[in-house]
Protein backbone atom coordinates (compact mmCIF):
# COMPACT_ATOMS: atom_id res chain seq x y z
CA UNK A 1 0.00 0.00 0.00
CA UNK A 2 3.03 2.73 0.59
CA UNK A 3 3.82 1.92 -3.04
CA UNK A 4 0.89 3.95 -4.16
CA UNK A 5 2.71 7.13 -2.73
CA UNK A 6 5.18 7.80 -5.20
CA UNK A 7 3.34 9.48 -7.61
CA UNK A 8 0.59 11.18 -5.26
CA UNK A 9 -1.08 14.21 -6.74
CA UNK A 10 -1.57 17.16 -4.91
CA UNK A 11 -4.12 20.12 -4.61
CA UNK A 12 -2.72 21.95 -6.54
CA UNK A 13 -2.32 19.62 -9.41
CA UNK A 14 -6.09 19.63 -9.35
CA UNK A 15 -7.19 22.90 -8.15
CA UNK A 16 -8.55 25.43 -10.28
CA UNK A 17 -8.70 29.08 -8.98
CA UNK A 18 -10.69 31.77 -10.89
CA UNK A 19 -10.21 35.76 -10.59
CA UNK A 20 -13.39 37.55 -10.01
CA UNK A 21 -13.67 39.14 -13.90
CA UNK A 22 -13.07 34.85 -15.08
CA UNK A 23 -15.64 34.05 -12.83
CA UNK A 24 -18.22 37.03 -13.72
CA UNK A 25 -17.64 35.34 -17.27
CA UNK A 26 -18.74 31.51 -16.24
CA UNK A 27 -22.47 31.17 -17.62
CA UNK A 28 -24.95 29.30 -14.80
CA UNK A 29 -24.26 25.98 -15.65
CA UNK A 30 -20.25 26.39 -15.88
CA UNK A 31 -19.94 27.77 -12.23
CA UNK A 32 -22.18 25.00 -11.16
CA UNK A 33 -19.53 22.21 -12.84
CA UNK A 34 -16.82 23.99 -11.32
CA UNK A 35 -18.91 23.96 -7.62
CA UNK A 36 -19.87 20.56 -7.85
CA UNK A 37 -15.80 19.53 -9.15
CA UNK A 38 -14.76 21.54 -5.78
CA UNK A 39 -17.30 20.05 -3.17
CA UNK A 40 -16.54 16.67 -4.97
CA UNK A 41 -12.52 17.43 -4.55
CA UNK A 42 -13.29 18.35 -1.08
CA UNK A 43 -14.65 15.06 -0.35
CA UNK A 44 -12.59 12.79 -1.91
CA UNK A 45 -9.88 14.60 0.14
CA UNK A 46 -11.78 14.21 3.74
CA UNK A 47 -11.84 10.26 2.82
CA UNK A 48 -8.34 10.30 2.10
CA UNK A 49 -7.41 11.45 5.55
CA UNK A 50 -10.06 10.31 7.33
CA UNK A 51 -8.73 6.61 6.03
CA UNK A 52 -5.41 7.87 6.69
CA UNK A 53 -5.59 8.22 10.54
CA UNK A 54 -8.52 5.67 10.85
CA UNK A 55 -6.30 3.29 9.51
CA UNK A 56 -2.81 4.03 11.16
CA UNK A 57 -1.61 4.16 7.66
CA UNK A 58 1.31 6.18 8.39
CA UNK A 59 2.68 3.78 10.95
CA UNK A 60 2.14 0.97 8.52
CA UNK A 61 3.97 2.13 6.18
CA UNK A 62 6.82 2.96 8.32
CA UNK A 63 7.21 0.12 10.06
CA UNK A 64 7.16 -1.86 6.67
CA UNK A 65 9.98 -0.15 5.90
CA UNK A 66 11.97 -1.11 9.17
CA UNK A 67 11.12 -4.87 8.13
CA UNK A 68 12.22 -4.44 4.84
CA UNK A 69 16.15 -3.58 5.32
Amino acid sequence: MCGLFTDAVTYDDVHISFTQEEWVLLNPSQKSLYKDLLLGTYRNLTAIVYRWEDHNIEEHCKSSRRHRR
